[in-house]
């Protein structure tokens, strides 16, 4: 059941990682996200990632309506680390790794995650640089768009 999913989501994304998913068997992307968080939005158990527009995954994440939020045991780090440094744009990157997606409901997913969560996407927004502080656009918006934040309703959580 839903609600009876722990995690420290604070940890769960910083440190761990995730990889997130959209699309179908024939037409899908991953990449990994280290900012996200889990909590209840409008009565419904949600997930939130942020992702930058110059990043192919956000099309994907635009184009179809279910996203997968994938976890990882720490041997998988390596395979997480390739597949948010390469573009699917210009390749296969999952065949740089050792993980075996599959279909998941209407999304992807990958064998070797701990957890998975599928969601249904129920808003995204991006984020308006004049609401936020000087530094933080400094740091991360100062070349690049700001974050478009994917906020999914976790309709099934998968335990492996």
């Amino acid at each position: 059941m839903i609600k009876d999913f722990n995690a420290d989501s604070f940890r769960l994304f910083d440190d761990q990682w995730a990889l997130v998913t959209a699309g179908q068997k024939d037409r899908f992307n991953t990449m990994t996200v280290s900012w996200g968080g889990l909590g209840t939005l409008w009565g419904k158990p949600v997930a939130t990632v942020y992702v930058k527009p110059v990043r192919y995954t956000w099309n994907f994440l635009n184009d179809y309506r279910y996203f997968t939020i994938s976890f990882f045991d720490e041997k998988y780090r390596k395979d997480l680390l390739t597949l948010g440094s390469k573009s699917g744009l210009h390749g296969d990157k999952i065949a740089l790794t050792d993980l075996h997606p599959f279909e998941c409901r209407e999304s992807m997913a990958f064998q070797e995650a701990n957890t998975i969560l599928y969601c249904r996407k129920i808003y995204s927004q991006d984020l308006d640089k004049s609401r936020m502080p000087e530094d933080v656009i400094e740091t991360y918006y100062s070349k690049e768009a700001p974050h478009r934040m994917f906020i999914g309703e976790v309709e099934e959580i998968f335990r492996y």
